[in-house]
């Protein structure tokens, strides 16, 4: 499977893991967006579900297992290098909660860390996307309104 310039979009998974009052991001060791703070995730393998894929990556990547609550968003994310696609990406990303394991950054993650809500909403704090900042504050949401805590 080619993942740069890809001849069709690549289907891939993403964790918002909500505990304690934190999110848990990753530092992305690879292109694209490498050095890049992100949630945990990566691509589909083929005859995986979305919920078996986000259960396995998150694992892969921090070691914790989670179990995925609800999907947050899908959405595109495309890169080009002048008129050609570097990358393209279907991302189903997922409110999960964590369901056991002991945290430790591997495979495609350099580090993995947790983050509280000022960290991701301030500007240059963190490396981190407008488009993930975005889904991990829909996360965020679903999590408060799942717990009765409504902001």
């Amino acid at each position: 499977m080619q993942r740069e310039f890809p001849e069709a979009p690549l289907v891939g998974v993403g964790a918002v893991i909500v505990e304690d009052g934190r999110v848990l991001l990753v530092r992305r060791g690879h292109e694209p967006m490498k050095g890049h703070w992100s949630l945990p995730g990566g691509l589909l393998e083929l005859g995986e579900s979305l919920a078996d894929g986000v259960v396995r990556e998150v694992k892969e990547e921090t070691g914790l297992t989670v179990e995925p609550v609800e999907l947050i968003e899908l959405l595109d994310r495309i890169h080009r290098l002048g008129e050609r696609v570097q990358y393209h990406y279907v991302i189903a990303d997922y409110l999960c909660r964590v369901a056991g394991g002991a945290m430790q950054a591997a495979s495609d993650a350099d580090a993995a860390k947790w983050v509280e809500r000022a960290e991701w909403n301030s500007h240059g704090a963190l490396k981190l996307d407008p488009i993930t900042v975005r889904v991990i504050e829909m996360g965020w949401q679903m999590a408060l309104k799942a717990k009765g805590q409504d902001r």
